[in-house]
Order: C-alpha cells, then structure tokens, then sequence
C-alpha cells in the first residue's frame, strides 16, 4: 500500500466554508394540511411553518398583508400628535424648520422623504447632514448652533437622535423645538426633545414596531398631509422612498414594512420621481413580470399609496378614488421590481455617497424633478459606489491578512475580533466587518485611527451577540455610541484601545458558546434538482418581498457533483452541478460570490442555496446561488469515524476491487486498490489523489474527474452497505 506520510499529501483544495447548517425540523404531515386550507403548494406552506406561521390565519395574513388591519398611528405613538401640532403650527406660522438627517440610505431617503413632503405642504425646510469623516453619526452642537444662527424654530432629526442628549438640551437652551424621529435602540436616559417618535417606544405587539427611520418619516409625513386634507400626489413619491429606505438599511419585512414594501416594489419601475427612475436606468435594472395570484402584481389596481389605518371606506390617495369601487385591473403581468434590486443595485449606489461622498448628491437626486440633474447625480452615484467597491477590495485583503497573522489562533478564546488599522476608510469599513463576520464566524469590530489620539470604528454580529449591549458595557471607555443587536457604531480614545478589547472579550465569553463560532446558516428544506424549475420559482413568489425577519427561502441538496467550476470577475465561483436521479442526469448552473478562497471545490459536496432567475439574450433560466457548501454527511461520518471493519470489495464494470479507510497520522484516508495492484488514495477535501503501486512512484491525479469519482463513489456505497 501507499505509505507516504499524510503531512506530503500534496495540493490540498483551499478550505471549506467555516459554517454550522441549522435545517429546520420537516413537518409534512401539518405542512399537507396546512397546504389544503390555505390553497397552496406543501413547500410553501413548509416555508411558512419554517417562518412561525402555525394557523391558517395567520398564514392568510401573511400571504394577503392587505388585509392586516391597521391601527392609527395616533393610538400607538404617544408622542405623534403633539408632533403633528408643533409641524403644522410652523407651516401656519412660517417658521423655519431644519431636518437633522444621517448619511446611510434610511438617513438620506428619510430626509429627502421629508423635505418634499414639507415643501409640498407649504413649509419653509432646509437640511444638514452631519460629516461622516469629521463629526460621526448624529446631530451635534455644531449643526443645532448653526440652526439657531440661521433663525430656524423646529428641528427635525430623521433615523438619529434618540442618544444626542446634550445637543437636544443645547437646542432647547436656545429656544428651539426639538422632534426626534428615531428607530435605534433606546438609551438609558432619553433627550430632552418636545417630542420622541421611536418604534421601539411602542408596544412590540403594533404592526408599526418594525419600521426604520425611513418608515417613522413616512408615518409623520402621510399623517400630516391626512391631517391638512392634502394627500393628493404625495403619497406614491413617499412610498417610492420610504421602500428605498426600508430595504437599504435592512428592516424586517413584516408587519406594515411588508404591506407597503409589497406596494412600494410594484409601484417604482413606473415612479414619476426623477431620481428613481435615473438610479433604475443607471443600475441596469429591470422590473419583472409577477404572475401569481394574490401577488403584488393585484396591486396595479389599487395603485401606491393608502391611508395610514384602515377606515369604513379605505381612500387611494394615489387615485383619489374609493377602493371599494375601483375596478379590476385589465394587466395581465404588470411589472414589478424585488428586494434584491434594491439591496444590491440600487441601496448601494445609494449608500456608497453617504459612506465616501457629499450626502447632498442624493438628497438632490432624490427631491429633484429634472432628469437631466437626476441622471448626472445618478451617474456621480455610479461612480462613487464603483470606487466604494475598489477600497472595500483592498481593505479587506489587509484585514484578512492582519488577522491571519495576529489573531487568527486566539478567536476560539476571544470569541471576538477586534481590528485597527490606521489610513483605513472609515466610510467602508462596516462593509468589511460584514464581510470578516462571514469569513470567521465571530463578531467584529472594526476601526480606524482619525488621528493619533482617536479611533472611530463600526461593528457586526452574529445572532447571540447584542452589538448594542456590548457598547454600553464598554461605555466609561468609549466616546459616541449607538446601534442595535446586529450593528453599532463607536469612536474612543486610542488610549483605551486594549482595555476596550478585553472588556469586549469578556463580554463575548460571558454570551458565547465555542459552538457559536461558525456562520449559522438556516436552511428551510431539500429539494432534487429535478424540482427546480419555473413552476416552484413562481410559488415562492407568494414569499415575496423577502428580507429581514423573512429570509429569502435557502434549500439543499446532497451529494451533486461538481461538472465544472471556475473564477469569473473578482473572485466568484461560476459552477454547474449535477445530480443523478433515477439513471437521468439533471444539471444546473450556479454562482459563489466572493468564494474565490475556496476553488477548487471538492467533486462532491452538499450544497446550500438561494433560487434565482438569469437574464440572458432573452432568455430566463433558474440558477442557484450558492451559500453554502459542506462535504457529503457520508463522507463526514466515513471520514470522522471510519468503520471498526473498514474494509471491503466490490465490483464496477465487471472488475473487482478493494477498499477501505485507513489512518495516515491524524487523518483517514481512503484507499482503492485494482486488480493490478495500483491504489487509488483519496483525503477529505482534497481533490488531488494519489495513484500508484507505492507512493514513491505514485502520481497525482485529478479525483474530480469522471473516471475516478465514480469508481470512489461506488466504494463509499459499498463500505456504506457494509457497516450499515
């Protein structure tokens, strides 16, 4: 036999994705019953379950949100009306009103969401952002002395200020009226505003407890227009922003978010705001045909906008008619555009200014009626989101390679990764810790000197981690923070920087177990690839929109083999995979983005992934996005735990062979033996073997090739019949 020490096993395949697969526990028989009442297919209604749905009603109300009923806002947000008051005493009176807004997407579409609203409605409103690179997230006692000086009565903060205690105070010190429309979490000691419009203030049983700072801006804005009795043409504009905003910054897609996401994604390929339409044309995106029933496609009829809550006689704003007697609409496929349009075309581009660029290029492109200054901004936007993915390239390299060399062994003690570099973007650097949060399966923050004395810096989670608590219990250590369970943000004297880092591992080891360490990836359900096809990508329309707290639908398949695989642009795997059921070979195309870390992929492997359509010449087919990808479970278990009679013969094309698992130092190796004498050796993720009569003269070979992978899969089946 081949006796070559393992240590020489040569050319091993990169690692595999560090993940833990969460498969969520199949309910058939309820999943058939449920599928009956409610008139769609079991997978479906398996989603569902997966989802929390455990009545007929409650999966209705999902399927159908137009049907929630809806309360007023009035009832559930203490502080609206008061609100409501101070805004429309300063549109009789004609005080000047300032919005305090945030350079993210919620922050931008809020205060552009905000500033045509108001204009519309007869007020005098200007705006500030706050520097990114020079003042942090917030408002701050510069912009509320600048207000002041600039004669302005009310101010108005969109997605921030629930933390900016002593610039509230400071505002009010100087006679001004403070509105904070906020959705982060809530500090230990509120500021001193007239009024506090937060969802996370209100009961968590409200429809309206999900929405961003987006969705806050929206409920303030129809109210008022409700309010002064003047709707009309205000409320799809408001909508297409409020579904920029929602999806941008990633609010869950329940409740009311999913209602008027569901409207709001029918509504915007035909949005009559400039800006919309420029980023739509800029980003290469194309609205798709929904032809499903009870879909979002039925909205076309009722068109964009609605009242807040529902009444006897619920009103089209939008149309100016009563919905009860608007007739049915005649589009056989009207078009719609979906989450990941926005969360990957369109929020970036978005994003990308507010993070390196002047957030004012947006709020323009997003309050202007003119194309042509739409379209210029749109492409400024282009631009800047193109250098923004260059500088994300680059500082994740020196973040891989900082960690690899300096932490990479401590994580399992830390459970924590603390990374500061100096010259780093700080407007990137939260999209890098997303990243390094995938790549190591621990939280991560993430910083970079502003000077010599201060360092700012951004964090990301894994769901038993609360970034937010993990802040206020490093808080006599910090300067400004604020977030929520899955993000935050902080700065802190570069001084504190070690202390910082072992309180934040002590934190983590007070809240982490070592088997959290790994990305949890939650399957909902396996399917063959011969149920993929544009039948089952139609049913799970009735999902859609999908996003936070209602994932696009992730399912697996064991044991494909990979045909082909190779790199395509920066980094992505382009695959075809293929499974043989009943002696017909099914084959499908996939993409693995940013897994060029892992190619070569092993021959076979389980796979985890998401369905999507490609547009290609006209043509539309299903492929698979890859997000997930594990050695075959009977390969693990061979390979973990080989059996105690672990070798056997058997036949493959009329020839006799032997096989069995054979230790080789730490790790088993499988080894085939022909009846020539020449052995064919094989380790676990490796996809180069060894084939020879010794291993002296052995030669490597390419195991995913046709002709060795059968003859390795026809010896796992065997040495499986034989320790089963």
């Amino acid at each position: 036999m081949l006796d070559r020490p393992v240590s020489e096993f040569s050319k091993p395949t990169r690692r595999l994705p560090n993940q833990r697969w969460q498969i969520y526990p199949q309910k058939p028989e309820f999943a058939q019953k449920l599928a009956v009442l409610i008139n769609v297919s079991p997978i479906i209604s398996q989603l569902l379950i997966n989802r929390g749905m455990e009545t007929p009603e409650q999966a209705q109300a999902f399927l159908e949100p137009e049907s929630l009923v809806l309360p007023s806002p009035l009832e559930d947000f203490p502080d609206l009306a008061i609100s409501l008051e101070l805004l429309q005493n300063a549109i009789a009176s004609q005080t000047k009103i300032a919005i305090c807004g945030d350079y993210d997407a919620d922050g931008m579409t809020s205060t552009a969401l905000l500033l045509r609203s108001l204009r519309t409605l007869g007020a005098q409103v200007d705006y500030a952002i706050p520097s990114r690179m020079h003042e942090g997230y917030g408002i701050n006692k510069r912009i509320v002395e600048e207000f002041h000086s600039e004669g302005v009565g009310l101010i108005l903060t969109v997605d921030n200020g629930i933390s900016a205690f002593e610039p509230v105070a400071r505002a009010r010190e100087l006679g001004l009226a403070v509105i904070i429309t906020d959705h982060h979490d809530i500090p230990q000691k509120l500021p001193p505003a007239n009024a506090i419009l937060n969802p996370k203030l209100i009961a968590e049983s409200s429809p309206y407890r999900g929405v961003a700072g987006v969705g806050v801006a929206y409920i303030l804005a129809v109210s008022l227009a409700q309010q002064l009795g003047e709707t009309k043409g205000l409320i799809q504009p408001m909508l297409a922003l409020f579904t920029l905003g929602t999806i941008a910054d990633l609010a869950p897609l329940t409740g009311v978010n999913r209602r008027w996401v569901k409207r709001g994604l029918q509504h915007l390929p035909k949005s009559n705001l400039a800006g919309v339409q420029a980023l739509i044309q800029v980003g290469g995106v194309q609205a798709r045909g929904e032809d499903r029933a009870g879909g979002a496609g039925e909205q076309g009829s009722r068109g964009a906008g609605e009242e807040i809550a529902n009444t006897s006689t619920p009103f089209d704003y939008a149309q100016g008619k009563s919905l009860s007697t608007s007739p049915k609409s005649k589009v056989q496929n009207p078009k719609s555009l979906k989450p990941e349009d926005i969360g990957f075309r369109l929020g970036p581009r978005i994003n990308a200014i507010g993070r390196i660029g002047n957030p004012q290029t947006v709020i323009e492109l997003l309050t202007t009626d003119d194309m042509g200054v739409a379209l210029e901004r749109a492409m400024q936007c282009e631009q800047i989101n193109a250098s923004r993915q260059e500088m994300c390239q680059q500082i994740e390299q020196e973040a891989i390679a900082y960690v690899e060399s300096e932490f990479v062994t401590s994580l399992q003690q830390d459970r924590i990764l603390i990374v500061v570099q100096p010259n780093w973007h700080h407007g990137v650097i939260g999209i890098v810790a997303s990243r390094l949060v995938e790549r190591y399966g621990v939280p991560v923050f993430i910083g970079t000197y502003e000077d010599g004395e201060h360092i700012r810096g951004s964090a990301r989670s894994i769901p038993e981690f609360n970034v937010f608590e993990a802040l206020e219990y490093c808080h006599d250590l910090l300067g400004k923070y604020g977030g929520h369970k899955a993000a935050g943000g902080f700065s802190l004297p570069a001084e504190n920087l070690q202390m910082v880092r072992s309180r934040l591992i002590e934190f983590a080891n007070q809240c982490l177990e070592p088997q959290h360490l790994k990305p949890l990836l939650k399957i909902d359900a396996e399917v063959n690839l011969d149920q993929i096809n544009q039948q089952l990508y139609q049913q799970l329309n009735a999902l859609h929109p999908c996003g936070m707290d209602n994932p696009d639908p992730v399912f697996w398949t064991a044991n494909v083999q990979v045909v082909e695989q190779k790199i395509v642009g920066k980094g992505h795997i382009k695959l075809t995979i293929a499974q043989t059921i009943d002696n017909q070979d099914y084959r499908i195309k996939a993409i693995a983005w940013r897994w060029g870390d892992y190619f070569r992929l092993p021959p076979r492997v389980d796979v985890a992934y998401k369905l999507r359509e490609n547009y290609f010449n006209g043509n539309t087919t299903i492929e698979l996005e890859l997000i997930g990808v594990r050695l075959p479970i009977q390969i693990q278990k061979f390979f973990a735990s080989p059996p105690i009679s672990s070798s056997t013969n058997f036949e493959y094309n009329q020839r006799n062979y032997t096989c069995g698992f054979y230790k080789n130092g730490i790790e088993a190796e499988l080894r085939i033996k022909n009846p020539e004498g020449k052995v064919l050796v094989m380790q676990p993720g490796h996809i180069i073997g060894l084939l020879g009569t010794n291993r002296q003269n052995a030669k490597e070979v390419d195991i995913s090739q046709p002709q060795y992978d059968s003859i390795i899969q026809a010896a796992l089946q065997a040495l499986s019949v034989k320790s089963s």
